[in-house]
């Protein structure tokens, strides 16, 4: 479900009433832990945390006039959703993610590849949240996506 907001504010006051609350509290702990360089946008229907043309002209390859995309969230039809290209990237955070998910959670992890899905909002474990995306700088962002186009 992509949202047709145009800010991310206007996109908070657009969600349903049960989830407003987890989703302010994850933007406020996404805002809080993720580290200095990205920003907050609108993109793909979805709250965006992006590093900006400012720090990487080149933008999105599949689209130069985007900057390059980190972290989306979301309130999808089913699901809240947090999409994290660090974990699609890196295997040794996945592997991290998934074991401290395990030690964070009483509930299965229920992820694609770059898509962690929570069907309650009481399931989120927001501490680890916050966790993750302080984990990667934009700088090593911007090295280990330029590595994975190179392939």
């Amino acid at each position: 479900m992509q949202s047709k907001a145009t800010t991310v504010d206007e996109y908070m006051e657009q969600l349903p009433d049960e989830r407003k609350a987890a989703m302010k509290k994850l933007r406020a702990i996404i805002k809080k832990h993720l580290p200095k360089g990205f920003q907050e946008c609108m993109g793909y229907g979805m709250m965006g945390y992006v590093v900006p043309h400012s720090k990487y002209p080149a933008g999105y390859h599949c689209n130069p006039k985007d900057p390059l995309p980190f972290l989306a969230l979301a309130s999808q039809k089913n699901f809240i959703a947090l999409y994290h290209m660090g974990i699609y990237s890196d295997p040794k955070l996945l592997k991290w993610f998934q074991e401290a998910h395990a030690k964070a959670s009483t509930k299965k992890l229920d992820m694609g590849k770059s898509c962690i899905r929570y069907k309650k909002p009481d399931d989120i474990p927001f501490e680890l949240i916050g966790e993750l995306v302080s984990k990667m700088t934009p700088d090593e962002w911007i090295a280990m996506y330029e590595k994975m186009l190179k392939r």
